[in-house]
């Protein structure tokens, strides 16, 4: 369900935006009375796709395990960038109405910027006693927020580790390439060495 609403997520926001950009070019290029036509006709899908966007950004937010800094001044850029374009575009201010775009570009960006923050930095497992304290070791700091300390939290749509069928090389594949909200990890911040000790702590959530 969360991928399916992830998905949904991000083309109601890419909607919304054009929408919003073909607006700003209407008004901007003196277009008004074609503006005008064009917000008629669109106001019903408009208040469709915002109540959409909106709807399926806060369960995700609900439903995730991370709400930091980026994701607050998300939140700020898109509820500041509404009414801005709500009052830009009544009142044909130009000003304003740019505002509002590059405010929803914004919060766009601050969204692919959190995802990529989630790999976080290279942990250093030098200290383990052995290859599955390691492999904990980066679970803990990487993985466990959204998969729980047992595999089965679910956050942010994350698979159930302890029932997962996939192979140990499909596993690694997925590790690596990430899927959906969970992000890729490269091999600089997750070494060939410390994705098999990653891989024999999964082991465990099944024994």
């Amino acid at each position: 369900m969360y991928t399916g609403l992830l998905h949904t997520h991000k083309l109601l926001v890419l909607l919304f935006l054009i929408h919003y950009v073909v607006k700003l070019l209407l008004l901007q290029l003196g277009k008004s009375e074609q503006l005008a036509k064009y917000t008629k006709v669109t106001k019903v899908p408009e208040m469709i796709i915002s109540f959409g966007f909106l709807a399926t950004g806060v369960w995700m937010m609900l439903q995730g395990a991370l709400f930091n800094n980026l994701i607050v001044i998300k939140l700020i850029c898109i509820f500041t960038a509404i009414p801005l374009a709500v009052i830009g575009f009544k009142k044909s201010n130009k000003a304003l109405a740019t505002l509002a775009v590059i405010l929803i570009i914004a919060s766009y960006g601050l969204a692919e910027m959190n995802r990529s923050k989630k790999t976080g930095k290279k942990i250093d497992t030098s200290a383990a006693a052995s290859p599955l304290e390691a492999g904990k070791m980066i679970y803990e700091n990487s993985c466990v927020n959204c998969h729980g300390s047992d595999g089965k939290t679910g956050n942010s749509g994350a698979k159930n580790l302890a029932a997962t069928t996939l192979t140990i090389e499909e596993q690694k594949e997925r590790i690596r390439k990430g899927k959906n909200a969970m992000p890729a990890y490269s091999d600089e911040i997750i070494s060939e060495s410390d994705l098999d000790a990653v891989i024999e702590y999964l082991g465990t959530f099944k024994q």
